[in-house]
């Protein structure tokens, strides 16, 4: 297991490891209960890990094309309409804000 990002707070930590997870890579957040005593400990205690050691350079690819926000970007013009409750979603979210639904599979 390899850390792969240290995460200003846990909401960014867990954010990176959705997006990692939902492109095929194991990972999972750590440090994320220790960030209230920052100012006490170091301040680089919440880290996204590579689960698979194999998949480290793969997922390093992903995050950095993450960062850069190419998903956004990518996804963007295909937007989509929930199933469920029928709210129009933008294309890069897999989920409806709305009611949770997921997005239905391409097809």
């Amino acid at each position: 297991m390899k850390p792969l990002h240290t995460a200003r707070h846990a909401a960014e930590a867990h954010l990176i490891r959705g997006y990692l997870e939902s492109q095929g890579v194991t990972a999972i957040v750590r440090g994320e209960y220790l960030t209230g005593g920052i100012g006490e400990l170091p301040a680089d205690l919440c880290k996204v890990w590579i689960v698979n050691d194999g998949e480290f350079a793969h997922a390093d690819v992903l995050l950095r094309h993450f960062l850069q926000g190419d998903a956004a970007r990518t996804h963007a013009h295909e937007g989509w309409r929930c199933a469920r409750c029928g709210e129009h979603i933008e294309g890069q979210f897999t989920d409806c804000w709305n009611c949770s639904a997921s997005r239905p599979a391409p097809g």
